[in-house]
């Protein structure tokens, strides 16, 4: 299997898993009487919004894994914040590197304009998820749908619930087991980030601030860490490492 393709299936898999772990409460064709062009609407948001960006699909893809891991997948991290409350748009792990919302937004507007209060955001992101995955190259699948949108959204319960990128397999292990998952199924997750770009400042430390005795992760490969220093050098501003999608 090419690495092209095997970064499909490591998608694909990885929001049909999210999508499973809810599926005994949810229906294929939900919407097919409901509002038949539901599903037909949001894929022309995502097309849309892929050919004016490519990065938007894995920003789709991260911000339907960030919606679910906090509170289930309930559009929760689609609430703004207020003057009494931060929401979890707010949180380190989504601001300002979360994107996708203005797909979700068309979407939702198209759909409300001929389907009013009948399709939820929640679903509609689930879709946007499924349907980036196909259009950076991955396989297709059915999402269930039915999946009613929360009213609560706080950003300390991302601290909780979102898996930081500085834990360890053990540690991985254990975030995702109170989740349902497996440790496979977490590695199938975690392979999600295959495509998109990573943040500097997620891995700087391994590379000048690693401990007390050295500076730099001796576990890190060497060729790899020259690589890694040329695009995010000591003190840089420039906050991405890889290319110009965002995952």
């Amino acid at each position: 299997m090419s690495a092209r393709k095997l970064t499909c299936a490591f998608i694909t898999l990885t929001v049909v898993l999210l999508c499973q772990s809810v599926r005994s409460q949810l229906q294929v064709g939900f919407y097919r009487n409901l509002c038949s062009l539901a599903e037909t609407i949001v894929k022309e948001e995502v097309r849309k919004g892929i050919s004016r960006d490519e990065g938007v699909a894995a920003g789709l893809v991260r911000l339907h894994f960030h919606d679910c891991f906090v509170r289930g997948c309930d559009a929760s991290v689609l609430i703004d914040s207020t003057p009494g409350n931060s929401a979890e748009q707010d949180s380190p792990a989504n601001d300002p590197s979360l994107r996708g919302f203005e797909v979700i937004d068309r979407a939702k507007a198209r759909i409300e304009a001929i389907c009013k209060g009948v399709v939820s955001c929640a679903d509609i992101v689930a879709f946007a998820a499924r349907d980036s995955i196909m259009m950076a190259g991955g396989f297709g699948y059915e999402v269930p749908a039915g999946r009613r949108d929360g009213r609560i959204s706080l950003v300390n319960e991302t601290f909780t619930n979102l898996p930081p990128p500085t834990l360890n397999v053990d540690q991985l292990t254990q975030a995702y087991a109170k989740k349902g998952f497996t440790q496979e199924e977490m590695v199938t997750l975690t392979g999600a980030h295959t495509i998109g770009r990573s943040h500097c400042t997620s891995f700087s430390e391994r590379l000048y601030n690693f401990n007390g005795t050295t500076s730099q992760d001796p576990s890190l490969d060497s060729t790899y860490v020259t690589q890694l220093k040329q695009r995010c050098p000591r003190g840089s501003k420039n906050p991405y490492f890889g290319g110009s999608n965002d995952h």
